[in-house]
């Protein structure tokens, strides 16, 4: 029997999440939860899809539609995630997926077509961008090996946090997560996610998304970051801080946290992230000892005639960031998740 391409279903989700799981080029962005909070958070339309033979999922390709008049109509796998594209345990299965996803785009009458592969790119030929890389590190299980495989400057930071005092907490919300957050966009001159954004990820993904604080011996919060667990692999993926947490050494201190409480509970792979080439996020990772891994990608140019352009770097942005700046900080986090919602 051949393989056979369907959109998916609420009842296939269990399925779903078995297969990725249990296959090596998925990762937590092709997880089935976020169809829900892409659709309820954002309100976007899904196209989830699934090969199958026999009744039994060979490849999965989570796509979500994005539609502004600002920044144009486009098909992605997947908007809000770092990775995704095609998950597929055969080459039928993975050439199945992509020739449905193509035509898809082609009915839907979209600018673009984007698969964000992480390893290998599903088309080579395809126009790309090289903006982003990830950090990805493997942990030994003894935690002072850990702390010791950190460049000794990072690592005098560290240990700055620590004595500072600094203490580490879980948050069962996400409302002292989401201040610090915002405040910390706003400073950088980019709209804020919306606070039910947050909390449809602590719903959806339950214990695989957690949100750690930091505070100071006297109480106040002054970072946190939100992270993910997929197999046997931690993924810190929206952080905040407060001004004053730079000298503290919260950040690092922050991170240092994490990695030590994934370490005692047997996680082998600290994923840190995407970052823009030449970001301070990305001189920061580096910092940590880190190397940057190129991320694939890849657009099919459907009804556009170059490649999307939507980020900060973007120098037709600089106004509007200088402007965001300056805004109220309540106004801001008004207006920001009807701006932010197409920025994926």
């Amino acid at each position: 029997m051949s393989v056979g391409v369907r959109v998916a279903r609420r009842e296939d989700a269990a399925a779903w999440d078995a297969f990725v799981l249990a296959e090596p080029t998925a990762t937590f962005f092709h997880r089935f939860g976020w169809k829900t909070v892409l659709e309820r958070a954002f309100g976007h339309h899904t196209h989830f899809l699934l090969a199958e033979r026999d009744g039994r999922i060979q490849g999965v390709l989570p796509l979500a539609e994005m539609r502004s008049r600002l920044f144009g109509h486009s098909l992605v796998s997947t908007p809000f995630c770092v990775y995704g594209g095609i998950a597929a345990a055969t080459p039928e299965a993975h050439a199945a997926l992509d020739a449905r996803a193509q035509a898809l785009a082609r009915e839907l009458g979209v600018g673009h077509l984007e698969y964000r592969d992480r390893d290998t790119p599903a088309h080579a030929e395809w126009p790309g961008t090289e903006l982003y890389v990830t950090f990805r590190k493997d942990l030994d299980p003894d935690v002072e090996k850990n702390m010791l495989a950190i460049p000794r400057k990072q690592r005098a930071m560290v240990r700055k946090g620590i004595k500072h005092g600094l203490v580490a907490e879980l948050e069962s919300g996400v409302e002292d997560f989401f201040r610090l957050f915002a405040d910390n966009v706003h400073r950088h001159g980019t709209p804020a996610l919306p606070r039910r954004f947050f909390a449809q990820l602590r719903e959806v993904f339950g214990d695989d998304c957690e949100v750690q604080l930091v505070r100071t011996p006297d109480g106040q919060v002054v970072s946190g970051v939100l992270s993910f667990y997929f197999r046997d692999e931690i993924l810190p993926y929206y952080a905040g801080d407060l001004a004053t947490a730079r000298s503290l050494a919260a950040n690092d201190f922050k991170y240092w946290e994490l990695m030590r409480r994934a370490c005692e509970r047997g996680i082998r792979v600290f994923d840190y992230g995407r970052s823009k080439v030449g970001s301070g996020p990305y001189d920061f990772k580096r910092n940590w000892g880190f190397e940057p891994q190129p991320l694939h990608y890849g657009y099919k140019l459907v009804g556009a005639r170059q490649l999307p352009e939507n980020n900060p770097n973007n120098p037709k942005y600089r106004l509007f960031i200088q402007t965001w700046q300056r805004l109220p900080r309540p106004l801001a986090n008004f207006l920001g998740p009807y701006i932010v919602r197409n920025l994926g």
